[in-house]
């Protein structure tokens, strides 16, 4: 790994590991919504998505970077000479965030993607936490998945590892259970991806589950036509409609049992 890319990789866990620690404490400052659980219960549930969250970041430095790394080592050079810099940073962002929001949804869609994504639906209550909340089968299939992209649209590594870092921020900020001034976050929402949008999708009912899919932008739900008209109330229930939160155990092998 270069030099510059080693930099790049560790600002990218001192930002989104600061960004991540800061919501976590903002959000017990400024709670939008009460937490559901008795505290015995609200420390396991912590305790559940640290846990998944752990696994992953064991597997980002053992393979997911080095697949990414060597995607982009194959890269397919189709890019006009325009396409870098700056400029072309923030396409590369604005296109990854495109693919994010289909890759989003076809894992709602296409049954065997969906066996791995609910582990993060089953959560039955929202905050930052619930951002690093994946099984670990999800990553690994979504790292194939986007090597791929890598190297047909010819993505550097620089991008792809600054769109990480962005989608950790933008993840950690609209999981949160953060209470933000109403027009301030109604603002925010024409442009980003806010808690008021993206607590609909963890809604307990498949059909506000299966919208709003967009991680970063917010546009991307209004152009496809998947922006739910829920609005988010504070005690509306969160999670899978009609299965229950499961123990850490259950969470890993949740996607190999049937039903």
């Amino acid at each position: 790994m270069s030099g510059l890319l080693a930099r790049l990789l560790a600002w990218k866990g001192v930002l989104a590991g600061s960004w991540l620690l800061l919501m976590l404490v903002a959000e017990r400052l400024r709670p939008a919504a009460p937490l559901p659980l008795t505290p015995p219960e609200g420390r396991l549930r912590l305790l559940r998505n640290f846990a998944l969250a752990a696994i992953n970041f064991g597997l980002s430095p053992a393979v997911v970077l080095p697949l990414s790394a060597l995607a982009a080592s194959h890269a397919l050079a189709w890019r006009p000479a325009w396409w870098r810099g700056a400029g072309g940073l923030a396409l590369d962002l604005l296109l990854l965030d495109g693919l994010i929001y289909w890759w989003h949804r076809a894992n709602h869609v296409w049954p065997l993607l969906w066996r791995f994504h609910m582990v993060h639906h089953l959560d039955r209550f929202l905050d930052a936490s619930s951002a690093i909340r994946f099984h670990f089968g999800e990553v690994l299939i979504s790292a194939t998945a986007r090597a791929g992209a890598i190297v047909l649209l010819g993505f550097p590594l620089a991008s792809i590892l600054a769109f990480e870092t962005l989608v950790l921020i933008a993840t950690a900020f609209h999981h949160s259970n953060l209470r933000l001034p109403p027009r301030f976050e109604a603002a925010l929402a024409l442009v980003v991806i806010t808690p008021s949008i993206h607590w609909v999708h963890h809604r307990r009912r498949r059909s506000d589950t299966d919208s709003n899919y967009g991680t970063v932008f917010s546009f991307w739900d209004r152009l496809f036509a998947s922006r739910s008209p829920t609005r988010r109330e504070l005690q509306m229930p969160i999670g899978v409609e009609g299965f229950d939160e499961l123990a850490i155990a259950g969470l890993i092998t949740r996607p190999f049992r049937s039903g």
